[in-house]
């Protein structure tokens, strides 16, 4: 029987041959990775430089910072209420089998909250909402040629469509996660103290929190706010395909914006550890 050649002359079914084609799907998707992250690297720059000095439509940031934080609000304190509930109800139990001394349950819980918690699990419920509507948002006017049209009209896209959504995102993300950090507290305290009898003065222990903490949980706030919606953003002007890529674009936008919050949480953790405790 006649051997099968590739195009390549070698033979398709042996070792080498199917070497080769690994070697160029790896290649292919290399090439695919570097073309997306330069895309993604000039979404960011254009994004800073027209945050500056863009010309956005007027009323547009005001706009989206309704639909970022007052939608936002319900859904973001039940979440973190409900978390806030947990994470004291376990860690009271577990304290009762050890020592069963609460006196400092309050206190290193608000730590872990003002330093971290708050910060990274709100902003993980804002890339669920958020992140997806701006992808999808987005995503619908490139695939019905809205985008085109903008550059068409000697408009840029980012300047119109993302940085809006940036400097909206920013502030209500801060708002978001402060109020939602007072919740935590608020819902924790009234937890341990009609299911553990701690008295609330003694819950709301503040000697572990200090400007580091503030600093920590502020810095992360920020830089959460301004990564979901570039991220979102650029899921969204990379979308093709019709109705099912804007599908993909939104599930994309939401599983990387929580990838971006939890890269950001490790460099900005690893970074307040050398600069502030090591």
């Amino acid at each position: 029987m006649a051997t099968v050649r590739d195009a390549g002359g070698g033979d398709s079914g042996t070792k080498p041959g199917r070497a080769r084609r690994f070697v160029e799907r790896l290649g292919a998707r290399v090439v695919d990775g570097a073309r997306a992250a330069r895309l993604f690297y000039s979404i960011v720059i254009r994004t800073f430089y027209y945050s500056l000095r863009g010309r956005g439509e007027k009323g547009a940031v005001w706009r989206a910072m309704y639909q970022i934080g007052n939608r936002s609000l319900f859904f973001i304190t039940a979440v973190m209420g409900f978390i806030g509930m947990i994470m004291v109800y376990h860690s009271c139990v577990q304290v009762n089998r050890i020592t069963g001394d609460l006196h400092l349950v309050g206190a290193t819980f608000l730590q872990i909250v003002v330093r971290d918690f708050a910060a990274s699990i709100g902003a993980t419920m804002i890339a669920t909402r958020v992140g997806a509507g701006i992808a999808a948002e987005i995503g619908s006017m490139v695939v019905t040629d809205q985008v085109d049209a903008l550059r068409m009209c000697a408009a840029e896209p980012i300047d119109y469509l993302i940085v809006p959504r940036f400097k909206a995102s920013v502030v209500m993300t801060t708002v978001l996660i402060v109020w939602s950090m007072a919740v935590m507290v608020v819902i924790g305290m009234l937890t341990a103290w009609g299911m553990f009898g701690v008295n609330p003065r003694i819950f709301w222990n503040t000697s572990m929190v200090d400007y580091r903490d503030l600093t920590m949980g502020l810095s992360k706030c920020v830089a959460f706010g301004a990564a979901i919606p570039i991220v979102s953003g650029y899921c969204g002007l990379t979308t093709f395909g019709g109705a099912e890529g804007v599908g993909w674009a939104t599930t994309r936008a939401v599983v990387w914006s929580i990838f971006a919050t939890i890269l950001l949480n490790f460099i900005l953790s690893t970074v307040g550890f050398y600069v502030f405790w090591a």
